[in-house]
């Protein structure tokens, strides 16, 4: 292990003490606070890619899933969360987060994916399935009703998989042709920061941010150095719904990007061939919620 992932290794652990230190040792809760409350998130609304570029293989095609992909137009986007609120200062939330995008297109030249040449002309079924789970705890050190500003850690679980498939069928066969499969999964620690206020009338404005940037093992979620990042912004204005919760409208930023050789061993049919991978996202989110 090199200086900087002990380092790191060091600093996850110091603030997952300081996360446990501050769940199980705040003061009780003020009489008229709950010990436990039970909300649930729903949001829906569209998401516009920015930026989407991805290669696998040292001599595979830097392919743009934008300009060379289907990715141009305005896509559906949702997202589902629950959560504790223990008391005043601390907030567990799982969230689930599916994003799939299906597109066909016409290849105006060859492309190279994982070895293998899509030739010019091939007509073309991309699936870019990205879904992820995330696990995340907040501490507030303010002890105001109105004002929030809160810090902690996410634990996110990536359930990448990644297809080209040739549509036209193989000369003398009735299948489909060519077809590239990247899979992967793993867990990917971020740090959380948000910060809300609510007015007397009851609107609230909220910015929340989850992101991690690592150039160096464990943190990066492998056991070898591999760069990576993510950055998960939302802006939030809410208002509350008389005896049910509040409805929300939401501003997001969702990217991340990763760059490096994999050493993970070839287990499954679905790994890639080629060791090397880059794959760069930025998107953009707007959507209507409600929280209960």
């Amino acid at each position: 292990m090199n200086k900087q992932t002990s380092k790191t290794g060091l600093f996850m652990l110091a603030f997952l003490a300081a996360a446990i230190s501050g769940l199980f040792g705040e003061a009780p809760p003020a009489p008229d606070t709950p010990p436990v409350s039970i909300y649930a998130e729903a949001e829906l609304g569209a998401v516009k890619i920015l930026h989407h570029v991805i290669q696998v293989g040292q001599d595979g095609t830097e392919f743009n899933y934008l300009t060379q992909g289907g990715q141009e137009l305005l896509l559906p986007f949702q997202r589902l969360a629950a959560g504790l609120e223990l008391g005043t200062r601390n907030r567990i939330q799982v969230l689930y987060q599916p994003l799939e995008v299906v597109t066909n297109v016409r290849f105006r030249e060859d492309v190279t994916v994982d070895g293998i040449t899509f030739a010019q002309g091939s007509p073309m079924q991309l699936t870019y399935s990205f879904p992820f789970y995330r696990l995340s705890w907040w501490y507030d050190f303010i002890a105001d009703p109105r004002l929030d500003l809160s810090a902690g850690i996410s634990l996110q679980l990536r359930n990448a998989s990644i297809r080209f498939q040739n549509l036209e069928a193989a000369a003398g066969t009735t299948a489909a042709g060519q077809l590239t499969v990247s899979q992967n999964l793993g867990l990917v620690p971020a740090l959380n920061l948000y910060a809300g206020y609510r007015f007397a009338s009851g609107f609230g404005l909220s910015l929340d941010v989850v992101g991690i940037y690592a150039g160096s093992a464990f943190i990066n979620g492998a056991d070898f150095d591999f760069e990576g990042s993510l950055l998960d912004a939302s802006l939030r204005a809410s208002y509350p719904v008389k005896d049910l919760g509040e409805a929300f409208v939401n501003l997001r930023f969702l990217g991340g990007t990763s760059r490096g050789t994999s050493q993970y061993p070839d287990q499954f049919w679905t790994q890639s061939i080629e060791k090397f991978t880059m794959n760069n996202l930025a998107t953009l989110a707007l959507t209507l919620g409600a929280r209960l």
